[in-house]
């Protein structure tokens, strides 16, 4: 865990309806709890002084969710959870609201998707280390494919706020090109995420 000024702060993004899922994506059961205690676990692994939830749908089971697992893991004091009023015009709309919180000496920011629970805790650190070295943000691949989360650099946090859509960082993230950070990461739970519930099952096997 970083603390003091410059440190990293972590975003996980559990606004949406979860529509194609048929609702109720994020509590859905996922090993001895719920599908979103998996992308709470890997941003709580990272290197931040603490971690946003941000919450649209169903606000308030999810938070509950949340501040149930973050207690179960002794990590009640690093949960912080803002709500997205306009999380129904997309991704966009809850980075904005994620970004308006984050601390003025915030050394930048992991960006992790609720639904994505398999994520490697080894590739964290490495991504905190290439923006530590200079990169504007770095990002894991897996098998020549990009995933997440990404980590956007202090330098770019201003562009969340301003972002429309549901496109999330992805428009920030190429435009850089090759200055984009690239990390490989160890296996494939950078790009495994659950749209529906047959993704469950794919997922919980691997």
């Amino acid at each position: 865990m970083a603390t003091g000024a410059d440190a990293f702060e972590a975003i996980v993004l559990a606004a949406g309806s979860g529509s194609r899922f048929g609702g109720g994506k994020l509590l859905a059961r996922w090993g001895d709890g719920v599908l979103l205690d998996g992308a709470l676990a890997a941003a709580f692994a990272a290197p931040v002084s603490r971690v946003s939830l941000v919450t649209g749908a169903q606000a308030k089971a999810v938070e509950a969710a949340a501040r149930a697992f973050a207690v179960r893991s002794g990590q009640a004091g690093r949960l912080h959870v803002v709500h997205a009023e306009d999380h129904a015009e997309g991704m966009g709309a809850s980075l904005r609201r994620a970004a308006l919180d984050l601390q003025a000496d915030c050394a930048g920011a992991f960006v992790f998707l609720g639904d994505m629970p398999r994520i490697s805790p080894a590739v964290l650190a490495p991504l905190a280390e290439a923006v530590r070295a200079g990169a504007p943000a770095a990002a894991p691949v897996f098998e020549g494919r990009r995933g997440h989360p990404a980590l956007i650099g202090a330098g770019l946090l201003p562009q969340l706020e301003s972002l429309r859509g549901d496109a999330g960082a992805r428009a920030i993230l190429k435009e850089l090109g090759p200055r984009l950070a690239l990390v490989e990461a160890p296996d494939d739970g950078v790009l495994f995420d659950v749209d529906t519930p047959g993704d469950l099952d794919a997922g919980r096997y691997r």
